[in-house]
């Protein structure tokens, strides 16, 4: 379920994406699809809104989004590195103008020493917008972990969007 504080601010983003005329595709994994949930629980969003990936899986990473094995291998699954690939890969498939990916522990286990339950990497790429990728450690149980997952991801493309200039038109 998607709270009124993130309906709130999917509502605001999906707001700046329409003013702009762009789109946006998602690419998740600790989030589970409640990235995508609280993007399309706003009426209109598919004006903007137009593919999202759940790739749970290491195998899905790899085969939905391109994300190289040996590169979740060196990494793990929870990586710098594997959720800028996910948000290039969903990019690329969808066409999108921008793509945001997820990556993270939410819990209970799943944790280490090195890479604790309520880490996250949140990554942002635009068509004409470089990469970035930002490591978030969350406290909380498991749903808590997910909500404060999509809160950030969504600022994040918010502050992108009101500085970055409209992309216009994409070519491919």
């Amino acid at each position: 379920m998607c709270s009124q504080e993130l309906e709130s601010l999917a509502k605001a983003v999906g707001e700046l994406l329409q003013e702009r005329s762009e789109t946006l595709c998602t690419a998740e994994s600790c989030s589970g699809g409640l990235l995508a949930h609280c993007i399309t629980n706003i009426p209109g969003s598919s004006q903007y809104y137009i593919r999202g990936w759940v790739t749970y899986s290491n195998e899905a990473k790899s085969d939905d989004l391109g994300v190289p094995a040996t590169m979740i291998a060196a990494n793990g699954a929870v990586s710098n590195q594997v959720a800028g690939c996910m948000a290039h890969g969903a990019l690329k498939r969808a066409k999108a103008h921008y793509a945001l990916a997820v990556t993270g522990i939410a819990g209970p286990g799943g944790g280490s020493e090195y890479k604790p339950v309520g880490l996250v990497y949140i990554a942002l790429v635009g068509a004409k917008t470089p990469l970035q990728v930002h490591k978030y450690i969350f406290n909380g149980n498991r749903l808590e972990v997910k909500e404060k997952t999509v809160r950030a991801a969504l600022e994040l493309l918010q502050a992108t969007l009101l500085i970055d200039k409209p992309n216009g038109e994409l070519t491919f």
